[in-house]
């Protein structure tokens, strides 16, 4: 039962110190027993929120575009301040 409160918790972005209020343990505690469904949670979080990015990116117009360089930076490590790439 509490392993997937905190998987559920994990994956609605709640921070774990709060998750570790609702358990009434410790950080630590949380970490030691808890860490696959912290890191579950946090996996499906993250796919639910790419996912939802890549839909926006998919649109033709100024949104759309600021989704594929925040993507493009942040997924595959793009910059406006690295030098292009040499051929």
């Amino acid at each position: 039962m509490q392993r997937r409160l905190v998987q559920a918790l994990a994956g609605q972005a709640v921070p774990q110190a709060q998750v570790c209020r609702i358990l009434a343990i410790s950080q630590k505690t949380a970490r030691k027993h808890y860490r696959r469904e912290l890191d579950i949670g946090a996996a499906k979080l993250e796919a639910a929120l790419i996912g939802h990015l890549l839909r926006l990116a998919a649109g033709d117009d100024d949104i759309a575009l600021r989704a594929i360089i925040f993507l493009l930076r942040s997924r595959f490590g793009w910059s406006r301040y690295a030098p292009p790439p040499t051929r």
